[in-house]
């Protein structure tokens, strides 16, 4: 998620401005959790799930 399109609910402005400092402490966190950060439970089992698969397929060539 980026903070290009989030409204702050505290000055109504957009997040990635940051007029207030509700709008900066949240374009802060979000900046520093990174990509894996922001990921919905469900992409990182998908996630999870195609590299499991990948690693499966590499196993059976190297038999």
């Amino acid at each position: 998620m980026t903070c290009d399109r989030l409204v702050c609910a505290n000055c109504a402005g957009p997040v990635n401005e940051a007029r207030c400092t509700v709008c900066r402490a949240q374009r802060d966190r979000l900046h520093r959790q990174g990509p894996l950060g922001t990921m919905t439970p469900g992409a990182l089992l998908a996630l999870l799930l195609a590299l499991l698969s990948v690693v499966l397929v590499a196993r059976q060539m190297a038999l």
